[in-house]
């Protein structure tokens, strides 16, 4: 019974090995196929986008934020009491030094005016009597002194009502643009009471801080640049005209004034701007796209494009080197090399991140991003 056992068992091995034998080698060849068609295939190249490394020269600048002010502004108010008989301007409107804003009613100081003159006429004509009179030793020296007086007193009161009429008269006390009106036709003003605003803006101030430290780099006549979010993009050119003889001892900052142009009135006082003092020096660095940066903890690094022969297929091709990289200042989309590259150098702008040594590239800058030194978002 163990004999029979025994020879089945071995008669199905036998049967096992006559089937699997063939397919067993049938796969190995199939490997073997597989692993010399791997050896033999060649990865094509990866599409990247790329630049020549520049030598640029960066304006140095100095970067803060500031307040417009007008050159001149003031809240026109009456300097007397009064009813508003006329008013002479429109919210808004751009108006010259003295130009008629307001008119008063002067009908009671008018009739005292005339009141005033014919006193004053009445007190020059006996001062012109009593000085022939005391020509010719008719009348005493006090009594000369008294109608001298009496002149000088009546042309005062006359000059005092001019005064008042004047002060209900109001005009602009220099060129510039008003501001809204407060005030309406009939109105009784009291005396201080605000009709409107009026600025000058053209030129304009600028007023910011910067740190102590920068008071040496700061001359009255250096170049700003200010741009503002209401402008649409623009910047407006101008220079510092005055610099603060104190620094403010809690921020230890120093104020500074520039003025600027603004024919157009797109700025206004009390707005919001950023200003860049730009300093005389330039300097020469190597800028690269920051994009084309890999960072890492251990190092930064780029991956520069280089012409090598290709040992299989003997043709040269475009293969990667990654060079570490030690970076400077960065400016925009920019950011500058201090070591480790040199002018003229090609080197990967995007995708770095994907990328590996030796890797064979080909480049297509159809689709490359456009690195600005001062970029300015579409929809800013």
């Amino acid at each position: 019974m163990l004999r029979k056992l025994i020879q089945f068992i071995a008669s199905l091995v036998g049967f096992a090995l006559l089937v699997a034998g063939p397919l067993f080698l049938i796969k190995i060849s199939q490997f073997k196929a597989m692993g010399a068609a791997g050896a033999a295939r060649v990865m094509p190249p990866t599409t990247v986008t790329a630049t020549a490394v520049k030598q640029d020269k960066w304006v140095n600048s100095l970067v803060a934020t500031g307040s417009l002010v007008a050159v001149q502004g003031v809240t026109v108010a009456a300097e007397a009491p009064g009813k508003v008989v006329k008013i002479g301007f429109e919210a808004g409107a751009a108006v010259k030094a003295g130009d008629l804003l307001v008119q008063l009613d002067t009908s009671t100081e008018e009739a005292q005016l005339r009141a005033a003159e014919a006193t004053a006429a009445l007190g020059n004509a006996n001062l012109a009597r009593a000085k022939e009179l005391r020509q010719s030793n008719t009348n005493s020296p006090a009594e000369l002194d008294a109608a001298d007086a009496q002149s000088k007193q009546a042309a005062a009161q006359a000059d005092s009502i001019r005064a008042i009429i004047a002060k209900k008269t109001i005009r602009a006390p220099f060129a510039g643009r008003l501001g809204l009106r407060f005030i309406n036709l009939g109105q009784i003003l009291k005396e201080g009471e605000a009709i409107t605003t009026l600025q000058t803006l053209d030129p304009i101030y600028v007023n910011f801080s910067l740190p102590q430290q920068r008071l040496s780099q700061l001359a009255a006549g250096t170049s700003v640049r200010v741009t503002s979010d209401v402008a649409g993009g623009s910047s407006f050119d101008g220079k510092i005209t005055a610099i603060s003889p104190e620094v403010d001892a809690v921020t230890r900052n120093v104020r500074v004034q520039a003025t600027l142009d603004n024919k157009e009135e797109k700025l206004r006082a009390g707005m919001f701007a950023n200003v860049e003092v730009v300093l005389p020096e330039a300097t020469t660095v190597l800028s690269i796209p920051a994009t084309s940066v890999l960072y890492a903890p251990y190092g930064d690094s780029v991956f520069v494009i280089e012409e090598k022969k290709n040992e299989k297929t003997g043709k040269m091709e475009q293969v990667l080197r990654q060079q570490f990289v030690r970076l400077g200042a960065a400016r925009g989309d920019f950011v500058s090399v201090v070591v480790g590259l040199k002018a003229g150098e090609t080197i990967v702008t995007t995708g770095v991140f994907k990328l590996r040594p030796g890797m064979p590239v080909v480049v297509n800058n159809a689709l490359a991003p456009n690195a600005q030194l001062a970029p300015r978002p579409d929809n800013a």
